[in-house]
């Protein structure tokens, strides 16, 4: 069985195999959910993505956790929003498609999302729910070796997004 939940709570702080990064194309932290893991992961996972030379918009990459309490993180570069027409919302889907196929292919059972782009990427927040647990539903229903999904909401607005999504989905 397939458990999908959602938490408000620090990602960095979630014990599942892997947390999911918001990260930028460099890998090299930034701000957000994505300077919030490399600083509680520590310099290793810095030096880690180092050798990972980037990630294209929708793609993602795994290390691992360090300094966490996950054994992993999975880094996936959310789209920057421009009004919706330059396939912000296909790259939104790539991203949790991709860090779902990530976890699945070395071996994760349990992931944790953040609420990719819709920070300063200015994805808007209900169609990023929306895209999230669209994707998420449809994967499961093919995988069996992902146990837990968890939308890790840090804010009250996305927190009530992804409730009421999942409420009546």
């Amino acid at each position: 069985m397939n458990l999908i939940e959602i938490l408000k709570r620090d990602i960095t702080k979630l014990q599942v195999d892997a947390i999911v990064n918001a990260a930028n194309n460099s890998l090299l932290g930034g701000g957000g959910v994505d300077g919030a893991i490399h600083r509680a992961a520590g310099p290793a996972l810095l030096e880690e993505c180092r050798a990972l030379n980037g990630c294209a918009t929708g793609e993602a990459k795994i290390t691992k956790g360090y300094n966490l309490p996950s054994a992993h993180v999975i880094h996936t570069v959310g789209p920057v929003w421009h009004g919706g027409n330059q396939e912000e919302p296909q790259k939104l889907a790539s991203c949790y498609q991709r860090s779902l196929e990530v976890a699945v292919g070395n071996g994760l059972s349990s992931i944790a999302f953040p609420n990719i782009s819709t920070g300063v990427y200015g994805f808007p927040k209900q169609q990023a729910a929306e895209i999230a647990i669209q994707v998420v539903k449809e994967f499961l229903k093919d995988s069996s070796s992902i146990k837990k999904v968890i939308f890790c909401a840090f804010d009250d607005e996305n927190y009530s997004i992804y409730k009421i999504f999942l409420d009546t989905n």
